[in-house]
């Protein structure tokens, strides 16, 4: 027997139902809001993992085609691997629940969300967030929820519960909040230069709502939950503890207490290697490695709480050494260095045309996408040995939060009418590689002269809590302070405020005035970098690379376009193919043309003119000869455009006979002098031979299309009209 429950949300009802769908499953829901329907299940293993160390948790986002109409683009016509939309609301999802499962929980758990429909107004994320929970919290899982989240946006002054994704493209803030009763437990958020006291006040709103949504969860739990499954201990033997630390203990307190890396590291190793070698034949090796990581990490929290420092001796909010650099790869389009720390990322911008931006075939209303940030963690860059394979669910989180960060000051299409791709490779890992990323994107679009609205600068904040109320917020982790801290929240913006956010914990939740408080540190931090960054370069480059294609844009008559296009775009393809440049063509008549070689774009410029161009009466045209008859000669002046030379116009004297005077395939110049009323052209070779002005090489009519300079040089140029209906009405693409 299904069961459902009701509550209201940002004006709209959310309902949760168990007990119809997927009976078979340890606990399943639906979740509705509006029309956006999500499947959520979860099932546990019978038995847990032998030798398990951690919560094997599994999410997994299926979008559904069918839930918004649709067939999928790809070839086979069904789904295949998920989206990158997809692998970030299953990230979601999985950093929203991961700190509140039982960490002595060993068996298997996966949790599948299955997006049956969506209205295209309300986004499922949120709702598979909301569902993930509730069936945790009714299953016989131990979970120290429920869980609740909402998106906060930003529109006209005032903030906005759960904004449907078409307000979504004009709100200033797209923030969502996961929170239990007592605290916060995530935040992610894309921003447009917000100020750190909107996003403060938006988080505030967002944990107030999450409470009503618990307090519903909370009923569905009484009256429909299961009983809990007990758990053992996991503990590690007291006796090993102990027998750690008063042998080892002091050289591990010393061994954390050296400020740099490579000696603190060689230091653990060694005490690792004693202690393995002396306690072997009594405990466990599997135990032993067990106890010294945990009592490292226990020595890691005491220092950074007693010294209120950096393991490295760097005070709480002070940076590492930053140094960036641009132009360091020759024939890239632009390229930034950037290093702060062991941490080392190299971005390279790479600049297309318009036809080259990316198609999205998913369940949202953008199709394509002309800002790409792309993410690459080689395993040299933590000098370790690993399979090098496509990116995984890390990396293209940490793109995509990059891409995020960056997107805000990319300039409008109208600005700069390019594709931009970014791709960051990390060639070495200390610590917040990905506002690592940001910076040095910010470097490589400036390097290749995109006319950004302003430099973005990222850092990730660090926590490290002790006993009450004491607590050490950090600047700046590095990578022993993120493995063993509370807390990993990465902020970017630019001077003026957030651009992205991201926050993940280890602990059950964090108080929203440690939330506040590390946003506002973060502030100084980043104005820091910001200034580093302007030292470098400060400002993007005027001219692009020589290597980068030019855009060159011209304006058709709309009732031309055919022409320009061709049968099944036969004409277009020709022309792109002899000249070599890539050509769009806008419903409103706008063509732009794309090439590094201003000669090839000029040819490609010519052939468009001759296939737009008038006949006007009075103009002079090289045609050449189609046909020939006893009363004259046939020739076409345009494309596609004949005109008649009666033969008493072949000449300036009596013709006798047509084939005296030109054969098919010769090429005339020619006189427009009559159009008539049914739109025949009558031509004159006669008139131009009589002027004298009108010699072989005189200039041609010009054409009616308007040529400028190129894109990236023009300043106030007509706007490029777009419609958004669908792919084939948006634009042409050959």
């Amino acid at each position: 027997m299904s069961e459902s429950e009701q509550c209201e949300i940002g004006g709209r009802l959310l309902t949760i139902e168990t007990g119809k769908l997927a009976t078979q499953a340890d606990s399943a829901v639906t979740v509705r809001y509006g029309d956006t329907v999500v499947l959520v299940t979860v099932c546990i293993s019978d038995k847990p993992r032998e030798n398990g160390d951690f919560v094997h948790l599994t999410v997994d986002y299926e979008e559904r085609h069918y839930a918004v109409g649709k067939i999928p683009g790809s070839f086979i016509r069904r789904e295949g691997r998920p989206s990158q939309e997809a692998t970030l609301a299953a990230r979601l999802t999985d950093r929203s629940l991961r700190p509140l499962f039982n960490k002595n929980l060993r068996n298997d758990v996966q949790i599948v969300v299955t997006v049956l429909s969506t209205d295209q107004e309300n986004d499922p994320d949120v709702l598979a967030v909301i569902g993930a929970s509730a069936v945790l919290t009714l299953s016989a899982i131990p979970f120290a929820g429920p869980v609740a989240a909402v998106r906060v946006g930003y529109l006209n002054g005032s903030m906005v519960l759960n904004p449907t994704l078409p307000q979504l493209n004009d709100s200033l803030l797209d923030l969502v909040v996961v929170s239990t009763k007592e605290a916060i437990v995530m935040i992610e958020a894309g921003a447009k230069e917000v100020s750190e006291e909107i996003v403060l006040e938006a988080i505030k709103l967002g944990h107030e709502t999450n409470q009503e949504i618990i307090r519903f969860q909370e009923g569905l739990q009484s009256a429909y939950g299961k009983p809990k499954m007990e758990m053992k201990a996991d503990g590690i033997a007291p006796e090993l503890i102990a027998a750690l630390n008063s042998e080892f203990g002091d050289k591990l307190t010393q061994a954390i207490s050296q400020t740099k890396r490579a000696e603190r590291e060689n230091m653990i190793g060694v005490v690792k290697q004693e202690a393995t070698e002396k306690l072997k034949e009594t405990f466990p090796e599997a135990d032993i490695n067990g106890a010294l990581e945990d009592q490292i990490k226990k020595a890691a929290r005491a220092s950074i709480l007693e010294k209120k420092q950096h393991l490295d001796g760097r005070h709480p909010n002070e940076i590492r050494s930053i140094s960036g650099e641009v132009g360091f790869l020759p024939r890239t389009h632009g390229s930034g260095l950037f290093s702060r720390g062991l941490t080392q990322v190299l971005t390279i911008t790479t600049l297309g045309s318009r036809r080259q931006e990316q198609l999205i075939d998913g369940l949202g209303l953008e199709e394509t996408k002309r800002f790409m940030h792309h993410y690459n963690f080689p395993p040299f860059s933590t000098g370790e040995v690993k399979r090098l394979g496509s990116p995984g669910r890390r990396e293209i989180g940490h793109g995509a939060l990059a891409e995020r960060a960056i997107a805000p000051v990319i300039p409008s299409e109208d600005e700069f009418s390019y594709t931009i791709r970014l791709v960051s490779e990390v060639l070495s890992s200390n610590g917040s590689t990905s506002m690592a990323s940001v910076c040095s994107s910010t470097l490589a679009l400036m390097d290749a002269g995109v006319p950004i609205k302003a430099p973005v600068a990222g850092i990730a904040m660090g926590l490290v809590t002790g006993e009450g109320n004491n607590y050490v917020i950090l600047t700046d982790i590095e990578g022993i302070e993120d493995a063993y801290g509370d807390m990993d929240f990465k902020v970017a913006g630019t001077s003026q405020g957030i651009t992205a956010l991201q926050l993940d914990i280890k602990l059950k939740g964090i108080s929203y005035e440690v939330v506040a408080e590390a946003i506002k540190q973060a502030r100084g931090a980043r104005t820091e970098i910001l200034d580093k960054l302007r030292q470098t370069i400060s400002a993007s480059r005027p001219e692009l690379s020589p290597y980068a294609p030019r855009m060159y844009k011209m304006t058709i008559d709309q009732s031309k376009i055919g022409a320009v296009i061709g049968p099944g775009g036969k004409t277009i393809r020709s022309i792109i193919e002899e000249a070599k440049v890539t050509i769009d063509v806008e419903n409103d008549g706008t063509v732009i043309i794309g090439s590094p070689s201003q000669e090839a774009a000029q040819k490609a410029i010519e052939k468009i003119e001759s296939l737009t161009r008038d006949v006007e009466v009075g103009g002079v045209y090289t045609g050449k000869v189609t046909r020939l008859t006893n009363f004259g000669a046939f020739v076409e002046i345009l494309p596609g455009k004949e005109g008649l030379v009666h033969i008493s116009e072949l000449a300036d004297y009596r013709v006798s006979k047509v084939e005296d005077i030109v054969k098919v395939g010769d090429e005339i110049m020619v006189k427009v002098i009559e159009i008539d009323h049914m739109g025949r052209v009558n031509l004159s070779r006669r008139a131009v031979l009589s002027d004298s002005s009108q010699v072989p090489g005189a200039k041609v009519v010009d054409s009616t299309a308007e040529t400028g300079p190129p894109l990236h040089k023009q300043q106030n140029h007509p706007p490029v009209a777009r419609q958004r209906d669908s792919r084939d009405s948006r634009r042409r693409r050959y």
